[in-house]
């Protein structure tokens, strides 16, 4: 199993991260639960769901209990923990490190509101003081 590790935060695939969302949404949940919700937005059989369920438990990504026959998963990560994770993996992968490059590029190419542009402006502004 190749995961990266950043602080102990597994590194979770595209497909995890759906399955994961399901459960930071409501916790605790049965394995029947998350796979008839994702059912419903993804062709994907039980027995897939019920593996990546499997692989998240082994990357730490998630706790079970058993309760007969019943499995009922909680997240052993925040949402918070993994997003921080993931866009710190992204820009040293795509960006080299430097965030001023990534952010230039995202706000050139992003339809921003003018509550996105002025709550930017209020960050940068602020970073200015720091």
């Amino acid at each position: 199993m190749a995961t990266r590790q950043n602080r102990g935060i597994p590194s979770i695939s595209e497909a995890e991260w759906r399955v994961i969302q399901v459960i930071w949404s409501q916790h605790p949940i049965t394995a029947n639960e998350v796979v008839r919700r994702l059912a419903r937005r993804h062709d994907w059989s039980p027995r897939t769901i019920k593996t990546m369920l499997n692989r998240l438990v082994r990357k730490g990504a998630l706790t079970y209990e058993a309760e007969g026959k019943r499995y009922i998963y909680s997240p052993a990560v925040s949402r918070d923990e993994c997003i921080r994770a993931e866009s710190q993996s992204f820009l040293h992968r795509v960006f080299e490190g430097a965030a001023g490059p990534m952010l230039v590029h995202f706000v050139k190419n992003a339809r921003l509101s003018d509550e996105d542009v002025a709550t930017l402006r209020k960050i940068l502004d602020g970073k200015r003081e720091d």
